[in-house]
């Protein structure tokens, strides 16, 4: 009779006491509770099979206007000169900073034991890998020519030729391919352990047998736990410089261009706090509904929020300061240009986008200085959507407004997206949220293993004396 996989207590390899690192799950009873709740997020349901269809909805009018792009030619997506970045490296941009919390949480709150991260690290890392899926597909869409995406990849070819290294295009190529990587395969280390115990509790033969390959037989050995220990710390370091250096790369395709509000040396890590700072809202935005839904409330406990909400009111911070820091830069410049596209920016032709970033990125957040509301997991929930608006607002104040006015007044211009522009960007969240779905539908979204290193010691014990005593 198949048994579900749980550790070897007896025998367990020294790992980090995470319990006192400050999280506590005192509803959680025995291993048998812990396998039972989680995979119970595993079985498909009408909501999940709703929102699987409304996703899949999106995506087709995401492919439909793709389709008509290539046919017709890039301008049907509103682009006039100078405005030739418009809604898809906006978009690019957002998605790249959306997967940047998967590896803050998962990788440096892992290395600094900070004990919030256990429960909803594994929905963080699967976000990052499903944003990053996205962003990568926007370089390609923008290029207008599909098919020719493979000239950006250095490689020897009948050309005789290499890429263009000074493109920032090329750049995002090694970023993305780089980044995406590193983080399926650190999701991929950290499910091992997690897919045995499905296996384990499989009935089915072929599935069985396909989760028995994936999890490389694992067995739960004493030897399989320390390897699995110095593997996951060797990724976790790893990853760490990725969440610095990657969107860094993406914020030199702005600064070091020659446009106004561009060119600063902020930019690098204004971006990487912003990106965190995106990314934890959209945590916020995919665990709370999976928290309520499946009523897993005592393993995504209001400690956990709390600390989760404490994090995006610090990067909150940080990203506000930086926007302040934008305009005394172009203030104390004294170069007229960046003064004229400041002023511009808030109360000129593209102030709606500016008053909506600094409200959502910079006010709104301010509510997190109550204990009350950090640990309320609606308003959580609501806030999170405006911070995914405002943060892509904020790539659109970015990029807009710098190329609609650029030094010479004859070139100013605006711009307006079409139905092309908003049908891709539809489609890219029904791609990033069709695979999210189909994710948490067929491995477990809170990590099984971890959650039972903090199950308190003396059921610990209880555990290990049923597995040895009572037999399988």
């Amino acid at each position: 009779m198949a048994t579900l996989a749980q550790p070897d207590l007896t025998n367990e390899p020294k790992r980090p006491n995470i319990a006192k690192a400050g999280l506590q799950l005192p509803a959680v009873k025995d291993y048998a509770q812990v396998d039972r709740e989680i995979m119970a997020t595993l079985r498909p349901t009408k909501a999940w099979f709703t929102l699987l269809m409304a996703s899949m909805t999106c995506l087709a009018i995401g492919a439909a206007s793709w389709i008509y792009q290539i046919y017709a030619g890039l301008g049907v997506a509103g682009y006039s000169p100078p405005v030739m970045w418009g809604v898809y490296i906006i978009t690019f941009v957002f998605w790249i900073g959306i997967g940047h919390a998967g590896t803050l949480i998962s990788a440096i709150l892992y290395l600094f034991r900070a004990g919030f991260r256990t429960t909803i690290y594994r929905c963080a890392e699967a976000m990052t890998v499903f944003a990053v899926m996205t962003a990568g597909l926007f370089p390609i869409i923008h290029i207008g020519r599909p098919w020719k995406f493979f000239w950006l990849i250095p490689y020897p070819n009948w050309r005789l030729l290499w890429p263009n290294f000074k493109s920032p295009l090329v750049w995002d190529v090694f970023a993305i391919s780089t980044y995406l990587t590193i983080s399926v395969t650190f999701l991929f280390i950290g499910l091992l352990p997690d897919i045995a115990t499905l296996r384990d509790a499989e009935k089915n033969p072929m599935k069985k047998q396909l989760l028995s390959i994936l999890s490389f037989g694992w067995r739960n050995s004493e030897n399989e736990w320390r390897h699995f220990a110095r593997a996951y710390l060797f990724l976790a370091a790893f990853s760490t410089p990725l969440v610095l250096s990657v969107h860094s790369v993406v914020s030199f395709d702005f600064s070091m261009a020659l446009v106004p509000g561009w060119h600063t040396t902020i930019f690098a890590p204004y971006f990487v706090a912003g990106a965190i700072f995106s990314g934890m809202g959209m945590v916020f935005t995919i665990i709370i509904p999976i928290r309520k839904y499946f009523k897993l409330e005592h393993y995504v406990t209001l400690n956990v929020m709390d600390a989760g909400a404490k994090l995006t009111l610090f990067t909150s911070m940080v990203v506000g300061c930086a926007y302040l820091v934008e305009f005394f830069i172009a203030w104390y410049s004294g170069v007229q240009v960046e003064q004229d596209y400041f002023w511009n920016r808030v109360f000129g032709q593209w102030w709606y986008a500016a008053w909506i970033m600094l409200t959502c990125n910079m006010i709104l957040p301010l509510s997190l200085f109550s204990q009350k509301l950090r640990r309320n997991p609606a308003w959580l929930f609501v806030l999170s959507l405006f911070i995914n608006i405002g943060m892509w607002y904020e790539r659109f104040v970015i990029i807009v407004p710098g190329l609609s006015h650029e030094f010479v007044p004859w070139q100013w211009s605006g711009y307006r997206p079409t139905f092309i522009d908003m049908g891709i960007l539809i489609g890219s969240f029904g791609w990033f949220f069709m695979w999210f779905l189909l994710f948490i539908k067929q491995l477990p979204v809170i990590a099984i293993a971890e959650v039972k290193e903090i199950v308190p010691p003396r059921l610990r014990r209880a555990a290990s004396s049923a597995s040895h005593g009572g037999g399988h």
